[in-house]
């Protein structure tokens, strides 16, 4: 029985840290922090970004705005008071627009981590893929130092076989 070859791969340089631009996220070789919460990237199965939009916010407004728009046709508002009601649901909908971004950190046989980050869900998607891309790099380190630790021991463990007696005799 052959032994199995052992190769010995480098590790790969560490990856620089970033940060996003309002600092409630940062990314490092091995970690990410998240509003002061810290992961190891190897309890993280991978993140998820999902721009979120107000709900209540929308109905706020869609309600402020029907009532409004109501009761000026029927001669309850007078103008001034219809038109301030009329752009407080307009208001009411531009933040319900506005939102928030769902970031989700999927752990390993845990729950799922949940934050909510400002702005635009597009300046975002850089960091997050390239916190999948270093979630995934890591595992992948993990699974093939594992093989090697196997391989090694597998090569000891048939080192101190004693030899077999040869087939024909």
């Amino acid at each position: 029985m052959s032994e199995p070859e052992i190769t010995a791969t480098p590790l790969p340089d560490r990856a620089p840290e970033l940060h996003s631009p309002d600092g409630r996220l940062t990314l490092s070789h091995d970690r990410v922090r998240v509003h002061s919460q810290t992961f190891l990237l190897l309890e993280l199965e991978r993140a998820e970004l999902q721009p979120v939009r107000w709900l209540l916010w929308y109905l706020l407004g869609g309600f402020v705005f029907t009532l409004v728009a109501l009761g000026y046709l029927q001669f309850w508002l007078r103008t001034m008071p219809a038109v301030l009601g009329l752009v407080l649901g307009a208001v009411l909908f531009i933040i319900g627009q506005r939102g928030t971004n769902r970031l989700r950190l999927y752990r390993l046989a845990r729950e799922a981590a949940y934050f909510s980050l400002p702005g635009a869900a597009e300046s975002w998607h850089p960091i997050i893929a390239e916190l999948n891309r270093r979630i995934q790099a890591r595992h992948d380190e993990a699974a093939q130092a594992a093989a090697e630790a196997w391989a090694a021991e597998e090569a000891a463990r048939l080192a101190a076989l004693p030899p077999s007696p040869p087939e024909g005799e």
